[in-house]
C-alpha cells in the first residue's frame, strides 16, 4: 500500500474561502477514487494561505480489473434508440451485448470488461478532473490562460509511493502548462528556492523549516497560546472569537502573535464600537482585564518573526488604529449632539422595502404588535411602546452608518446618554436579538416584547407580499427571524397563541412549522412527532405542544404505546381498504352496536365514548400527560375487539358498523394527535 501526496500552490487564498476550498478538494479526489475501483486507508485535506495540500494513505499500486454494466433500449427498441446507446457505450453491434430479462421486459445490456492499470498512471488523471471541478465561490484566469482558479496556480506537487508523478495541467489559451513535481516552496519571506519532498512527512516537516505550518488547527493553537503569553504578566485574557481565529489562522503561514495598546484618549468610546473597528478592519483581537472589560491592549498577527521583536510592526498597526479611531470618536461624539427622538423622524427616509414602505412605517407597525403582546410578555405597555419608537433610530446615525452590524447596540449607548430606563436601554440594544442559534435571547420582558413584534412584522410583511424563501435563498433571513420567534417563546416559557398573530392563507403556520422541526431535531424530537402534533392542530400555544410532543413521545416509546400504535395502524388500514372499496367514507359510529351479537364491539364503544368525554376537559385543561394515560388505556378493548372479531363479516349491515367503530377508534386516539403521521412499522 502506498501513500499519495498533491499540493497546489498558488497566490494567496482570501482566508474566507480556504476551509471549504480544502473540504471540496478532499471530496471531489476522493470520489474520484472511489469510481476507480481504488481503495484507501485514509484521506487529509490540509490549507495555508498560499497552498492546499491533500494526503492519501493506503492506495494500491495496481488498479483492479473490473466488469462494468450499462442499460440500454428494450429489444423491440427503434433502430435510433439502439445506434444511439451503441455510441455511448463506444460498441459497434449489438453481438457485443446482452439481452437480460427485467420486470419490464428484456433489454440489451453493454458489458464492458476494464482492464486494471498502474495507480501512478490513473492519478494524473485525476488530479486534472478535480482541479477543473473545485466551486469556488470567486475564480480569476491570468496571462492568456483560459482555465480559472481562485488566485494563479503556480506549481503542482504529485508523489505517490515516494516518486513524483509524470503529468502536466492545461491551463488552456496558449499558456504554459503546468509541470508536476516533486518540489514545493516554503514562506514568501522566510525561505528562498525551491525543495524536493517524498511523502507527506518530509513535506510536512521541511514545510515547517522553511518557515510554514501546514495544520490550520496548529496555526490556531499557536496563536492563542502565545498571545497567552503575551497577556499573561498583564493578567488579561484574549476575547474569545472563534470566526476571526479562523479568518485570522488563514491569513499566515508562520503566526507571531504581538501586543499593540490602544490610547487612553479612545476608551471612552463604546467597547463595541472599539472591538468591531478591530476587528472587521484590522483583524485584530480584543483583549479583557480581569473583571470582563475591554482593556486598553490587542493582539496583531504577524506572518513572520522580526529581529526587533516587531516593534516596527506593532508601531506601524497602533498608527492605523489611531487613524481609525478618531474617525470612530467623531462619530461618536457628533451622533450624541441630535436626540433620538429627533432620529426617529428621520426614518421615514429609509426605505424598509419597495413595497412595504420605510422604516417608519415598519416602526408604526412593530408598535401595534409590540401592543398586543405586551399582555403575554407580562411587559409595561408605555415601557414598550417608548422602546418601539427609539430601537430602529440609530439607523440614521453617523456611527451605524459607517458599522451597521452595532444597529440597535448604538441606540442603546444612545438612549442610555439621555437617562432613557434601563429596561428600555436593554430593550433596544437587544432587539434584533437572537441573530443565530448561538446568539443570546433576550430575557427581560420588555426586551422580548420588542424583539418578538421586530420578527412577527419582517415575516408577516414580506409574507404578505410574497417574498418567501425558496430552497437554499433567503434574501431576507425569514428563516431567522421564524428561529427567533420560536426560540423566544420557548426559552422565555411564553403561553402565547402565536398562531392568532399568523394571517391566515400566507404559509406561515407551516413555515414555522418547519422551522420547529429543524430546530428541535437537534434536541432529541422527532420530526414525526412533531407533525403529528402541530399539522393536526396549527401553531397556537407552542409551549403547550410542545408539552403535547413530549407526552407522546414518550409514549410512542413504551410498550403500551408501540402496541397501541400497531393497532391503530390496523384499523385505519381495513379501514382505507374497505371505503375504496365502497367508494364512501365511513364516519364514527354514535350509538352503541345494535346489530353485532358480541361483547367485543359493544365494549370498546364504552371505552371510546368514556374516553373521548374524559379526553376533551383534559385537553383544555393541557393535562397531556394524563391524557397519555387514558389513551394508552384504550390498548386491551381494541385488541380484545380484533381477536374477537372479523371486521368484514358477510352481514352487510354487522360490517358497516364494524367499520364506523373503527372510524371510531381512529376519531378518539386523534383527540390527541394524528397518529397517522407516525412513522415506524
Amino acid at each position: 500500500m502506498a501513500e499519495f501526496l498533491l499540493e497546489l500552490f498558488s497566490e494567496e487564498i482570501p482566508a474566507r474561502f480556504q476551509k471549504q476550498a480544502a473540504d471540496d478538494l478532499g471530496r471531489i479526489f476522493c470520489e474520484k477514487l472511489k469510481a476507480s475501483a481504488l481503495t484507501f486507508d485514509h484521506a487529509k485535506a490540509h490549507v495555508t494561505p498560499r497552498r492546499l495540500a491533500l494526503v492519501i494513505e493506503g492506495l494500491p499500486l495496481e488498479q483492479p480489473s473490473r466488469t462494468e454494466e450499462k442499460k440500454g433500449p428494450k429489444i423491440d427498441a427503434p433502430a435510433a434508440a439502439v445506434e444511439g446507446f451503441l455510441k455511448s457505450v463506444g460498441l459497434s453491434s449489438l453481438d457485443q451485448c446482452e439481452q437480460r430479462d427485467t420486470p419490464k421486459g428484456k433489454i440489451w445490456i453493454a458489458v464492458s470488461h476494464i482492464e486494471g492499470r498502474k495507480v501512478k498512471d490513473v492519478l494524473p488523471e485525476l488530479i486534472e478532473q478535480t482541479l477543473r471541478e473545485i466551486p469556488w465561490k470567486k475564480s480569476m484566469n491570468w496571462g492568456r490562460s483560459t482555465f480559472r482558479w481562485v488566485r494563479p496556480l503556480h506549481t503542482i506537487c504529485a508523489i505517490f509511493d515516494g516518486e513524483g508523478l509524470n503529468g502536466t495541467f492545461d491551463l488552456g489559451g496558449g499558456q504554459p502548462a503546468i509541470q508536476f513535481t516533486d518540489h514545493v516552496q516554503g514562506h514568501r519571506f522566510l525561505s528562498t528556492g525551491s525543495f524536493a519532498v517524498n511523502n507527506f512527512a518530509d513535506y510536512q516537516n521541511k514545510l515547517k523549516d522553511a518557515g510554514v505550518i501546514l495544520d490550520r488547527e496548529e496555526r490556531k493553537r499557536i496563536i492563542l497560546e502565545q498571545a497567552d503569553v503575551l497577556l499573561k504578566d498583564k493578567s488579561l485574557a484574549l476575547k474569545e472569537d472563534a470566526d476571526l481565529l479562523d479568518e485570522v489562522c488563514g491569513l499566515v503561514e508562520w503566526p507571531v502573535p504581538l501586543l499593540g495598546r490602544i490610547d487612553d484618549a479612545f476608551m471612552s468610546i463604546p467597547p463595541e464600537v472599539l472591538i468591531t473597528t478591530m476587528r472587521n478592519n484590522q483583524k485584530y483581537f480584543a483583549t479583557l482585564d480581569s473583571s470582563g472589560k475591554m482593556s486598553p491592549y490587542f493582539v496583531i498577527t504577524a506572518n513572520l518573526p522580526t529581529e526587533d521583536q516587531g516593534a516596527m510592526i506593532i508601531a506601524g498597526n497602533e498608527r492605523v488604529l489611531r487613524a481609525r479611531f478618531s474617525d470612530a470618536k467623531f462619530f461618536w461624539d457628533q451622533d450624541r449632539k441630535t436626540s433620538l427622538d429627533d432620529y426617529a423622524t428621520r426614518l421615514s427616509s429609509i426605505t424598509f422595502h419597495a413595497k412595504l414602505g420605510t422604516m417608519q412605517d415598519k416602526v408604526k407597525r412593530i408598535s401595534v404588535l409590540a401592543t398586543s403582546l405586551a399582555p403575554y410578555t407580562k411587559a409595561d405597555e408605555a415601557d414598550v411602546q417608548n422602546a418601539v419608537r427609539w430601537c430602529k433610530a440609530d439607523l440614521v446615525t453617523g456611527m451605524v452608518g459607517e458599522f451597521p452590524e452595532l444597529q440597535g447596540i448604538m441606540g442603546a449607548y444612545y438612549a442610555r446618554e439621555e437617562r432613557r430606563a434601563d429596561q428600555i436601554c436593554q430593550a433596544i440594544a437587544q432587539h434584533y436579538a437572537p441573530l443565530g442559534p448561538h446568539d443570546q435571547c433576550p430575557t427581560l420582558p420588555v426586551s422580548i416584547t420588542v424583539a418578538l413584534a421586530d420578527k412577527l412584522d419582517t415575516l408577516i410583511s414580506f409574507f404578505s407580499i410574497d417574498e418567501k424563501p425558496t430552497g437554499s435563498k433567503d434574501p431576507y433571513a425569514l428563516r431567522r427571524s421564524a428561529l427567533g420567534v420560536l426560540r423566544l417563546i420557548i426559552e422565555n416559557n411564553l403561553s402565547l397563541d402565536l398562531g392568532a398573530f399568523l394571517p391566515e392563507g400566507t404559509g406561515l403556520q407551516e413555515f414555522f412549522i418547519d422551522r420547529l422541526i429543524v430546530m428541535l431535531r437537534d434536541k432529541g424530537y422527532r420530526h414525526d412527532i412533531i407533525s403529528a402534533v402541530f399539522l393536526q392542530e396549527g401553531i397556537h400555544d407552542v409551549m403547550a405542544q410542545l408539552a403535547k410532543v413530549k407526552a407522546l413521545n414518550c409514549a410512542i416509546d413504551s410498550t403500551d404505546g408501540k402496541a397501541l400504535l400497531a393497532l391503530y395502524r390496523r384499523a385505519v388500514n381495513i379501514l382505507r381498504i374497505e371505503e375504496k372499496k365502497d367508494a364512501k367514507i365511513y364516519s364514527a359510529l354514535d350509538h352503541m352496536p345494535t346489530l353485532s351479537t358480541g361483547t367485543a364491539e359493544k365494549t370498546l364503544y364504552a371505552s371510546l365514548d368514556q374516553t373521548a368525554q374524559i379526553m376533551r376537559p383534559l385537553m383544555a385543561k393541557k393535562s397531556f400527560d394524563e391524557g397519555v394515560k387514558i389513551v394508552l388505556s384504550l390498548r386491551p378493548p381494541i385488541d380484545q375487539f380484533f381477536e374477537a372479531v372479523m371486521v368484514n363479516d358477510k352481514d352487510t349491515g354487522v360490517r358497516a358498523e364494524r367499520l364506523q367503530l373503527l372510524a371510531k377508534v381512529r376519531d378518539t386516539l386523534h383527540l390527541f394527535a394524528d397518529l397517522s403521521r407516525i412513522e415506524g412499522e
